[in-house]
């Protein structure tokens, strides 16, 4: 078979630029088909993946007015310059407060009595030095590596005591000064000192804040003290100057003495932003559906998706999430966005919000306000809270059955009438089976009650304790004894005293352990986590995955819940439906893509199909230029002939 390189030579016609015109030819239509049916394919992959954006930057906003929280908003005013306030709007509440502050909180600051002609040469003496701030004890130890009035204040420094030392120049010489790193009276500092007898002096630091006046040791140039404040005429003391867990939900921070009144008022504008925020993306979404979808009359041109089924279906389930009446709050104030000042405008499809309406509504009707946008639990027994639904819980009312209420862990000494406690005493406690505090309270013979007063003290400005959110509540009866009872409920709660030091009167024992609630929530067997009485998102049933906090009561019939999901949960859980795997996005464009798998094993097969074409009209266009290249021959070995035979002719 001739190459196809070798076309032509026998007829100068049968060439390969005209085999390639014909493969050309042959493949041009489909390849144009291929490629429009691939540009088409590829811009509704683009413009659904436009339309999944979109959705996305609504689930933010609709999640975000999901909580109860989002409904509440406080600010407060403070009519003094000496005192800042900070609201945290999911536990504060409207009011009033007068504030008084009486003093602040400081740092003690200490100051050598002797002047030092040297601060890198001058001996200080050498010894042990012990440093008591609070409950932190430190021991330094000055020796010939350290002996001079810098270096006793680097080895301070780099022990952590709690205190900070530096070195001043008078100008006639050099003093070691000392300040606590925390305010408050509980962080005074106390200096100890046992001198070396071969290197005395180090005694000159020596500092007692229940004698500050003995000149035999440190000087005190600032006396610890706490900040005190008057709200609504109770006297608080704290060892800072910042101030929380007073009034719910309010942080004060003091700078300076005088008079206050401090005004918390809801912030019905900074909710309204939030939900305007909700609209705007809602708005945005609008805006993209018509972008893409959208048909010109005059042109009788659409656009990429115009009259796409998936585009129609996800406008239709987020209208009916929108402007349905909330099931629960069917007799209720308000029972719809439209209630609330959200409506529709017809021609768009887009939400109008009417800023003024919902503020109003929300000052009016709070609590179906926050019920329209939020999970919401109703509760007829109030020690019964709602705690949360689960992905699983439906709208409706479900009844509560408790039969063990939850108890606290609780450590009993029944016959504690007196309790000795020595120097350098220390309790060890073990709260919860997780946090170990120590403390130590001063030397005395205890009365029963005076005892339980003294180590509620020390317990409570605990930092092991403060730090991990935990706290022991301390109790004397004359009948009862003396109790060590957990802040929390359950299984896990307990107190057990685990270590003594120097003190007789009590032994080292381990407390009971609390109880979980029990009970069933709508006719279930429900689990209990101190007072959260609960069912599992996989238990089944309409209220799987529903809680409840027990505060109180007795065990029996307590009453239902009625749980009401909001419009937020709703669109979410549309949004999320959307945008699943399963969703009809996803769905869409899965098909979309394996369209172009079948387009690129159609290109494939095309170049098969041309290759083979091209093969045949090689094979074809070879014959027929063998046949011509004969003919030729022939035609030439003819005319040779009869161009031979032509003289002949003349002699005859």
């Amino acid at each position: 078979m001739a190459s196809i390189s070798s076309l032509g030579i026998g007829s100068g016609v049968l060439t390969s630029d005209l085999v390639d015109q014909l493969v050309a030819a042959e493949r041009r239509p489909t390849e144009v088909r291929l490629d429009q049916k691939t540009e088409r394919t590829e811009a509704l992959i683009s413009a659904y993946g436009m339309l999944r954006s979109a959705v996305t930057e609504l689930r933010l906003p609709m999640r975000q007015l999901g909580s109860a929280d989002a409904m509440k908003s406080f600010s407060a005013t403070s009519s003094g310059s000496n005192i800042d306030v900070s609201v945290d709007a999911s536990k504060a509440s409207r009011g009033s407060y007068s504030l008084d502050v009486k003093s602040l909180a400081q740092s003690q600051a200490l100051a050598s009595r002797d002047v030092f002609a040297d601060r890198d040469a001058t001996s200080v003496g050498r010894g042990t030095m012990t440093l008591q701030v609070g409950d932190k004890t430190t021991n330094i130890t000055i020796d010939s590596s350290n002996d001079t009035l810098q270096g006793l204040a680097n080895a301070i420094n780099e022990a952590n005591a709690g205190v900070s030392a530096g070195v001043i120049d008078t100008g006639n010489g050099f003093q070691l000064v000392l300040s606590a790193d925390e305010t408050g009276e509980a962080n005074a500092v106390n200096i100890s000192v046992t001198e070396d007898g071969a290197a005395p002096g180090l005694s000159r630091f020596a500092f007692d804040t229940a004698d500050p006046e003995n000149m035999d040791g440190m000087r005190q140039t600032i006396a610890a003290s706490d900040a005190v404040m008057e709200i609504n005429g109770v006297e608080i003391r704290r060892a800072t100057n910042t101030i929380e867990n007073v009034v719910d939900g309010l942080t004060f921070n003091i700078t300076g003495e005088g008079k206050s009144t401090i005004k918390v008022e809801q912030d019905t504008a900074a909710v309204a932003e939030r939900v305007q925020a909700f609209v705007d993306k809602f708005n945005e979404l609008q805006g993209t559906i018509r972008e893409l979808s959208s048909f010109d009359s005059e042109t009788g041109q659409g656009s990429i998706l115009t009259g796409d089924s998936t585009v129609r279906n996800i406008q239709n389930q987020l209208k009916r999430v929108l402007t349905d009446i909330i099931p629960g709050l069917e007799n209720a104030s308000v029972r719809s966005l439209a209630d609330v000042g959200i409506g529709t405008d017809f021609r768009t499809g887009e939400l109008q919000f009417d800023s003024q309406k919902f503020q109003q509504q929300l000052r009016e009707n709070p609590d179906d306000v926050t019920a329209l946008f939020a999970e919401q639990g109703r509760t007829s027994d109030s020690q019964v809270e709602f705690v949360r639904s689960g992905s699983n819980t439906r709208p409706g009312d479900y009844s509560i059955n408790v039969t063990q209420m939850a108890t606290r862990g609780s450590l009993n000494y029944a016959s504690a009438d007196t309790v000795n406690v020595g120097a350098d005493n220390s309790f060890t406690f073990r709260v919860d089976g997780e946090t170990t505090a120590t403390v130590s309270i001063a030397a005395d013979n205890y009365s029963g009650e005076d005892f339980a007063a003294a180590i509620q003290a020390a317990l409570r400005e605990n930092s092991a304790l403060n730090a991990a959110g935990r706290s022991v509540q301390v109790a004397y009866d004359a009948t009862e004894g003396l109790t060590f009872t957990s802040n929390r409920f359950g299984s896990d709660s307990n107190v057990s005293l685990t270590g003594l030091s120097n003190v007789t009167g009590l032994n080292t024992a381990t407390g009971t352990a609390g109880q979980d609630v029990q009970g069933t929530i709508n006719g279930q067997t429900a689990q209990g986590d101190g007072q959260v009485l609960f069912l599992a998102n996989s238990a089944g049933g309409d209220a799987a995955g529903l809680q409840v906090r027990i505060t109180g009561g007795d065990v029996g019939n307590r009453g239902s819940v009625k749980f009401i999901e909001g419009v937020s949960e709703r669109a979410v859980d549309a949004i999320t439906s959307i945008l699943g795997a399963d969703g009809a996005l996803s769905s869409r464009t899965d098909a979309l893509n394996r369209d172009l798998e079948r387009i690129q094993e159609d290109r494939i097969k095309l170049d098969l199909r041309i290759e083979s074409y091209q093969e045949r009209l090689v094979k074809q266009f070879s014959a027929a230029d063998s046949l011509i290249s004969q003919l030729n021959s022939t035609r030439d070995y003819v005319s040779q002939q009869l161009a031979a035979l032509a003289p002949n002719r003349q002699n005859d």
